[in-house]
């Protein structure tokens, strides 16, 4: 019954303060957890928060709210270790999954996306805050008319790292900003001032990941001038127009190497060293 708080939100009416809404469901300190066969709909805010927890594994789940619904997270996950996400279908108005806090071992495999924001390790790094993501691995998606598919967004002045992220086996149908990482993401009414100190961003892999972009830009990573991201990594993305247009790709201090056949074609600068993708991300599933 989100309805009623999704009409007060300042995203909706921006004349009211920006306030929390309840989140419909939330596992706090909890280990060895199993979530599976729930259906979710028109939670007030984010529909389900994993928050420090150890081996979860969350599975056959539906969640549902409109596109315009405010901050309607479907998976949040902050601050946990060995989290499994599978086979479950998520469209919302925000994220689809979220991946924040100090997390790290987390799979996601056969999702279905939209509508929503994508699947976003972030945003991280807010009020100079500290964040450390590593080891996550995204493999097999359906992204449907989302805002954003893969994505890393952390704010200026942040401090930590995200690392050894591998993305893999990703379908996109008419979705606007399919690969991006932005380092300069600014959820905030006003400009967000210019602060040179950055989370790391280092060891990233795009591999399979295919369909059609809504814009001109299929790829953009958008770095930190004092942080670049390096070790990126694309092999065999084939991302197309949606409406018969040449997509692009946009580099902003990023760095990294490719494989195979890729359109867009990288926009890393030449005579980088080849870098394999994280393999040791392909044992991942085994643990969880």
């Amino acid at each position: 019954m989100g309805q009623k708080w999704w009409s007060s939100s300042c995203k909706i009416n921006t004349t009211n303060p920006c306030r929390h809404a309840p989140t419909a469901m939330t596992f706090h300190k909890c280990n060895n957890l199993k979530v599976r066969d729930i259906r979710m709909l028109n939670s007030q805010q984010m529909h389900i928060t994993i928050s420090k927890c150890i081996h979860v594994e969350v599975s056959h789940l539906i969640v549902q709210a409109p596109a315009k619904s405010p901050n309607t997270d479907g998976i949040h996950i902050s601050s946990s270790i060995h989290v499994g996400i599978r086979d479950s279908s998520i469209g919302t108005g925000d994220d689809c999954i979220s991946i924040v806090g100090n997390s790290s071992r987390i799979l996601v495999k056969n999702i279905a996306c939209g509508p929503g924001h994508g699947i976003s390790i972030g945003s991280l790094g807010k009020s100079n805050s500290s964040s450390q993501v590593h080891d996550v691995s995204v493999d097999g998606a359906y992204l449907s008319n989302t805002e954003n598919g893969v994505r890393i967004k952390t704010w200026q002045g942040g401090r930590g790292f995200v690392r050894k992220i591998a993305f893999a086996n990703v379908w996109m149908e008419n979705v606007s900003n399919p690969i991006i990482i932005d380092q300069y993401y600014c959820d905030s009414p006003l400009a967000c001032p210019n602060q040179t100190l950055a989370i790391d961003i280092n060891s990233v892999s795009f591999v399979g990941i295919r369909g059609s972009s809504a814009t001109k830009n299929a790829i953009t990573f958008a770095c930190s001038d004092s942080s670049p991201c390096r070790n990126l990594y694309l092999e065999d993305v084939q991302l197309v127009s949606f409406l018969e247009f040449p997509t692009t790709s946009f580099c902003w201090n990023a760095y990294g190497s490719t494989s195979g056949l890729n359109n867009p074609s990288s926009c890393f600068p030449s005579g980088e060293t080849i870098i394999q993708h994280p393999t040791e991300l392909s044992n991942l599933s085994k643990s969880i």
